[in-house]
């Protein structure tokens, strides 16, 4: 004879003055034992993918001063343009390759960057691509 025999197939009680808690709750209780605090975000930004700065060869570099140099001389009608850079990550190396659109302001030669009417400042180094109907006027060359 075991010694919980004489309880073993009694029903499960159920509190008639107390509600029954969640499974969400009832697994909530044990969240402040958790044991290296911190951890998931930890590897949560271990395992976040970066890219690496490409680098341009000769010739993407000359196409895109050619156009640097086309928007300095319609910079008064403000085109509107697509361009596409690398932004740096604050956290760790690498980034990501992000487009962002508007209508071109000017080129701060001093800081070396590209300014949209939108108040965005691209670092001209950065830039991958430059694209908008203002260059059609290349492809006729």
């Amino acid at each position: 004879m075991g010694k919980y025999d004489d309880i073993i197939d009694l029903p499960h009680h159920v509190s008639k003055t107390r509600p029954q808690m969640s499974m969400h709750d009832r697994a909530a209780q044990f969240s402040p034992f958790a044991a290296l605090t911190g951890y998931d975000d930890t590897v949560k930004e271990t395992a976040r993918l970066t890219d690496r700065k490409l680098e341009l060869t000769e010739e993407e570099i000359n196409d895109l001063n050619l156009k640097v140099q086309i928007l300095k001389e319609y910079a008064d009608t403000q085109p509107f343009i697509f361009v596409e850079y690398f932004m740096p990550d604050k956290k760790k190396s690498g980034g990501s390759y992000v487009t962002i659109t508007g209508n071109f302001r000017r080129i701060d030669e001093y800081a070396g960057t590209l300014i949209l009417t939108s108040g965005e400042e691209i670092h001209l180094s950065d830039i991958y691509s430059i694209e908008g109907d203002v260059f059609d006027i290349i492809e006729r060359f």
